[in-house]
Order: C-alpha cells, then structure tokens, then sequence
C-alpha cells in the first residue's frame, strides 16, 4: 500500500513533542549569556535575576560573561545555540541596535533570537552644566534654531553609536534641529567635560545623573520616558514638553535562540516575570537605575520589534555604522 505524507499529521507530531519536551523542562542546568563584563549594571541585575529564576526552576542558572564587540559575542552566541531552552541571553538595547549599526554582523537578532520578557526599563537624563545659559529643553531647542550653520550647540556622548548619541539624534529627529556631536571614548570622560564646562550638554543615565543633579554639579532638563521617571518625579519629561512622540530607554530583556519551542518560552516567560516582581530582584534593577517590567513574550516581541525598527531609522539618519 502506498504510503501519503500528511503535512498536518506531521505538524501535530511536532507540536506534542515539543509540550512533551516543555513538561519535564528543565532537566538540568541553563546557562544565561551576559554581552558585558563581570560588575556592570547588566551582570548585577543578570545573577539577580539568575538566582531567583533558579529557585523558581529548580535547577542551576549559570552566568556567563562573554563581552565584547557591544554584546554582540554572548548574542551570537546563544544565536548559534541549540533551541532547547537551556542557553539565554541577557539581552539589553544594544541589540535592538546592532543590526542597523555594524556593517555586518555573523548573526541577525530578529531572525535568530527570540523575545521571552521584558525584564526592565531605565530612562536617561538629558543635562547640562549648570552653569550653561540653556536652562529648559525651549532654551536648546532655541538657541539651536537661530544658531548659525557650524556653530550649533555642542553635547558630548560615550562614542559614536552609543546610547547618549542615538538617544540625542533622536532627540534633534523628533524636535526638529541639528546639534554639534562631540564623541569620546566612553562616558566616563564625556561626563568629565560636561561637568568641566568644556561640553555643555550630554544624555546619560538616570543612575549616574541624579547624583550630580542633587548636589549642583548638573542641571536636569527632561527624562527620555514617555513619562516621568519615579526615581525623579520632578523632572518632566521631552514628549510633556513638546518634543512629540519621544521615548527612548535603556532596557534588559530576556532571549532564547529562534526555534526554542513555544511552551518552553512560554515557561521561561512566566519564571522571569515572577522573578522580577520579588523584592530582591525589583530592588537590584531599581539599584542600577532600572524600572522593573517583566512582560510576556507577545509584549516583548511587539516592544522589540518596535525598538529595531526605531533606532535603524536614527541610525540611517545619523549615518552611523561600525565595521
């Protein structure tokens, strides 16, 4: 008797075998990938989060810091790793911005990673010296309007494609104007002259701002949140002054390879909402800067998707690209 492939007989295959696969997972250890090295704000918040999702799990979370090349090492990586559910990636806004940034990357972050939760997310501050004559986001926007073409208003960033310099491109995008980019090579020294009054202007962190902010050494123009940010409720933010359709954060997120099955995910996505929302683990993102989320996968992967297409757009605008 001949034998007819049935397509749909395959797929139900398939699809029991993956809740079967899902409903003894997991069996043995995972391992989440972190792009950064061992003491930043991501590898704090990773084996925070790694130590509650073992709990929850009921098996070992090993951390593995693999950074370099601005994550994009730990995210080819889990990339190319097999879609079981034990290799994840601590992914951050770099990767929704790698893919238009570097001129070619081994990997694609849309096609081979997939979104499981949104763990957090943390505004940037845009300031200024205080003793600068700019005392409001009008003021900037102002005095870059009646600048003279070469001479408009200088702000330092952590580098060429960093996070100050998209989020300040995206700024000059939504309100209309053109600023003078000052790259340095990190944020540290960028930060330096600001405070020095060589640069007058910068975007960075919430983290690394408010102390400065608190003790006079900077003046708070707006938050980069579409809303107010509730570590600094006094400061508004761009889109409430008028810079329409602004928001732009730093965000930590949750990846598995494309392929992982969809009750595996579905399960991981579960875990790290609940670990976000304990205590220790809210007060850890909340330490670094960062606002707990904890989303689930359709939100995240609507957010990320929106992300990509967001900064490829700056990206374009700036004529940014890395080899």
């Amino acid at each position: 008797m001949k034998k007819t492939w049935k397509p749909w007989l395959a797929a139900g295959l398939l699809s029991l075998a993956g809740a079967a696969q899902a409903a003894g997972y997991p069996e043995r250890p995972l391992h989440l990938l972190v792009g950064f090295p061992a003491g930043g704000a991501s590898d704090v918040a990773a084996r925070a989060m790694a130590a509650k999702m073992e709990t929850l799990l009921g098996q070992p979370v090993v951390v593995e810091n693999k950074p370099g090349a601005a994550s994009n090492i730990a995210s080819d990586a889990v990339a190319k790793a097999r879609p079981d559910g034990y290799t994840l990636l601590f992914g951050t806004i770099s990767l929704s911005i790698n893919g238009s940034l570097y001129k070619s990357l081994p990997y694609d972050p849309v096609r081979d990673l997939t979104p499981v939760s949104q763990l957090s997310s943390a505004p940037f501050l845009l300031v200024v010296n205080p003793k600068s004559p700019i005392h409001s986001v009008a003021d900037l926007i102002d005095t870059a309007k009646h600048a003279q073409k070469g001479h408009e208003p200088d702000y330092a960033t952590a580098g060429n494609g960093s996070g100050s310099h998209l989020f300040m491109e995206l700024f000059c995008a939504r309100a209309g104007i053109q600023l003078s980019h000052v790259p340095y090579r990190g944020a540290a020294p960028a930060m330096a002259d600001v405070l020095g009054g060589q640069v007058p202007l910068t975007f960075d962190n919430i983290i690394t701002t408010l102390p400065l902010i608190k003790s006079g050494k900077l003046r708070a123009l707006a938050v980069s949140s579409a809303q107010r940010s509730p570590a600094a409720p006094d400061i508004p933010s761009l889109a409430e002054l008028g810079v329409k359709d602004y928001d732009a954060t730093s965000w930590f997120g949750l990846f598995v390879p494309a392929g992982t099955p969809p009750d595996i995910i579905g399960k991981l996505g579960k875990v790290a909402v609940q670990a976000v929302n304990t205590p220790e683990v809210s007060a850890t993102l909340r330490k670094v800067g960062a606002e707990p989320v904890g989303s689930t996968p359709q939100q995240f992967a609507a957010f990320f998707k929106e992300e990509v297409d967001k900064w490829a757009e700056v990206v374009q605008r700036a004529h940014v690209q890395i080899d």
